[in-house]
């Protein structure tokens, strides 16, 4: 499962035909589950859904919040169409180590790439049958302070579990025709270095035939194992790939944002994104 929370919900047609003035007024916690009976939820809340202090973000029914040395992410949610159910329960992530990193996406930094816990556990408890399970996963957030579409024509983005930890790669095509080619390898106590490339390796085009590609070992074919969401300018889902001769499977996003750039898109996201601009809290 994924859960991301968002203040300027970067993917929101209401955001994009706002103006994209006020981030606070369009702000979201979306949650995807995979495999059989998997959900998605993203509504896009207004000004009064949201409520932050350092340590804690609350959109309307639901909450991120550092506890203890974890994450807790408290879920309320109702699943967009065609499978419209509520969504409800608690994800725990714990991290092996909080890391300093950060990766400017672009010279001047107006986007830039934050993975706080690259290896971490996790433990799921939703309220429907079969979706309680512990397991392994990462923490990590992107900040911005322009729109993605006006500095990438395309991106992708791969974490992989290692032997010793974890290695992530990200690659970009920026509209001024630069590009970012960038990995790291992490440990679990949370030391990063700058690794050398394997080269990028093209693999499947997705459902939706956005073109995809991965790091992988010479003469390697990455494979997509589990589809987890398909998007007409977006992908995500587990790919094997081969690093330094032993195989892994990660999670693997590509994104293409000359399609994105599409007002035809806005509409059809706007029913799988619906707006719910008004949010009383409970008295405390």
């Amino acid at each position: 499962m994924s859960v991301i929370g968002f203040i300027g919900s970067v993917f929101s047609p209401w955001y994009r035909w706002s103006g994209r003035k006020s981030p606070q007024n369009h702000v979201c916690i979306n949650v995807a589950t995979y495999g059989r009976g998997g959900r998605f939820t993203m509504t896009d809340r207004g000004r009064s859904a949201l409520r932050q202090t350092a340590s804690r973000l609350e959109v309307g029914p639901s909450m991120m919040r550092w506890e203890d040395g974890r994450l807790i992410i408290d879920i309320d949610e109702i699943s967009s169409h065609p499978l419209i159910s509520r969504v409800r329960g608690q994800i725990r992530v714990t991290p092996s180590a909080v890391t300093g990193v950060e990766l400017a996406l672009t010279p001047d930094r107006s986007h830039v790439w934050r993975p706080f816990a690259p290896v971490a556990d996790i433990e799921v408890e939703i309220d429907r049958p079969g979706w309680t399970w512990t397991g392994h996963g990462y923490f990590d957030a992107n900040f911005g302070t322009r729109a993605l579409e006006e500095d990438f024509g395309y991106w992708t983005w791969g974490r992989y579990p290692t032997p010793g930890g974890a290695q992530c790669f990200y690659d970009a095509e920026r509209l001024d025709g630069t590009r970012l080619e960038a990995g790291i390898a992490f440990d679990r106590d949370g030391n990063a270095r700058r690794i050398p490339l394997p080269p990028k390796t093209r693999f499947a085009r997705s459902l939706w035939a956005v073109a995809r590609e991965t790091r992988a070992d010479p003469g390697y074919r990455p494979r997509q194992v589990k589809n987890m969401l398909d998007a007409p300018f977006y992908s995500r889902s587990a790919v094997r790939t081969q690093l330094d001769g032993v195989e892994t499977v990660g999670v693997h996003e590509a994104l293409d944002l000359r399609r994105f750039r599409s007002p035809l898109l806005k509409p059809m996201l706007a029913v799988r994104v619906p707006r719910r601009p008004n949010w009383r809290f409970d008295p405390t």
